[in-house]
């Protein structure tokens, strides 16, 4: 999957060859599995999922007969030990959403980006990818998400986040995203490193640019990018503050895509 205004099918220009090969991921909150779809192309499998709804639980027995479902994500502690190399989930928006009630983490469904922390916390995954709606970032004045930005640095995981809107999004066999606008916010965590995960955020918004797709891929940018990146590899800008700062300086540049 590629998040790329500019170039509709194919979406494909030799990224996957720089995509590490063999990862093995857990998914929490499944579905019918839309990060195995974008990640099985890349030789990328599950080790498990976790769905307890009976129609998408059906769905992952039939086109995945030997992974495991777990079911509920909130009884990891008695799963079987997995070695992932990351772990993917979307807890449930419900909670967070401008059109429900915003009762955030003290809604149980809310409570579920916390046990998403947990289960990183058991499994020790490399990477962590965290995906829901964009009224997290104003839950309870910004404190849920603070909360759960702050639980993933206690456990140890460096982070970057940002907003994508999926009506952007192409995939092979489909040449034309979603007929509306679905933004998401997503967050990427690397163990140990908050370089790695600044890093695949910054690939991102390259994609927008119309560049290639690599890492760290900055060849093509403009030199303001180059020199505020430079300043927060040395430490001189903090992580929450790099996206913003990045987005501002490409909508200066016209980017089309970060003026929307």
């Amino acid at each position: 999957i590629r998040h790329d205004l500019r170039n509709p099918w194919p979406v494909c220009r030799g990224c996957c060859q720089e995509v590490e090969a063999g990862v093995i991921y857990g998914s929490l909150c499944s579905g019918i599995e839309a990060a195995t779809q974008a990640w099985h192309p890349l030789g990328w499998k599950p080790a498990f999922f976790s769905e307890i709804e009976n129609f998408p639980s059906a769905v992952l027995a039939h086109h995945y007969p030997d992974v495991p479902n777990h079911g509920d994500m909130t009884k990891f502690k008695d799963w079987p030990d997995h070695a992932i190399d990351l772990l993917v989930g979307g807890t449930p928006c419900q909670s967070f959403s401008v059109a429900g009630l915003r009762k955030g983490l003290a809604d149980p469904r809310g409570n579920l980006m916390l046990t998403f922390g947990a289960v990183a916390q058991r499994f020790r995954p490399r990477w962590l990818v965290w995906e829901n709606v964009p009224g997290v970032l104003s839950s309870d004045g910004g404190r849920d998400f603070g909360t759960f930005l702050g639980m993933l640095g206690e456990l140890g995981y460096g982070f970057a986040y940002r907003v994508l809107d999926a009506q952007y999004i192409r995939t092979r066999g489909h040449a034309w995203a979603v007929p509306q606008r679905r933004r998401r916010v997503f967050v990427v965590g690397y163990l140990g490193d908050w370089r790695r995960a600044a890093a695949m955020e910054a690939v991102d918004i390259e994609a927008e640019m119309g560049g290639t797709f690599r890492t760290p891929g900055r060849d093509s940018w403009p030199t303001a990018l180059k020199d505020l990146f430079a300043e927060f590899e040395r430490g001189n800008i903090p992580t929450i503050s790099l996206n913003r700062m990045m987005r501002e300086r490409m909508v200066a540049g016209g980017c089309r895509v970060c003026a929307m």
